[in-house]
């Protein structure tokens, strides 16, 4: 039971998150605006405890979440052989830029 009022607790939070960002027109996506009032309920322990139950479940069937991913490669195998060369560089050097990036500012906020 505690499984599915946990399950309950983060779709309802995600609603309120998406009804939230689409009534106030707010700039964030409404699941960001949900994580964010996730993180706010997560302080009482009774949502903790509810939450971590689904939580556990979910991350110990997360390999299935990949599933859908890997048909959508399958399925455009064409342009993956096309354009696949590019997509690895620039994946590669978008990584590279991210990572140099937030060393940089580390580096500025640690002084």
């Amino acid at each position: 039971m505690q499984m599915l009022q946990g399950l309950a607790i983060l779709l309802t939070l995600q609603s309120l998150g998406e009804a939230l960002s689409r009534l106030l027109h707010l700039p964030y996506p409404g699941p960001v605006i949900g994580m964010v009032l996730l993180l706010i309920a997560l302080r009482w322990p009774a949502v903790q405890v509810r939450v971590r139950s689904v939580a556990d479940f979910l991350l110990a069937h997360f390999s299935l979440l990949f599933v859908p991913v890997g048909v959508g490669v399958i399925t455009q195998l064409d342009v993956l052989a096309r354009y696949g060369l590019r997509l690895a560089v620039v994946l590669v050097l978008s990584t590279w830029i991210g990572m140099a990036v937030s060393a940089l500012v580390l580096r500025r906020l640690m002084k």
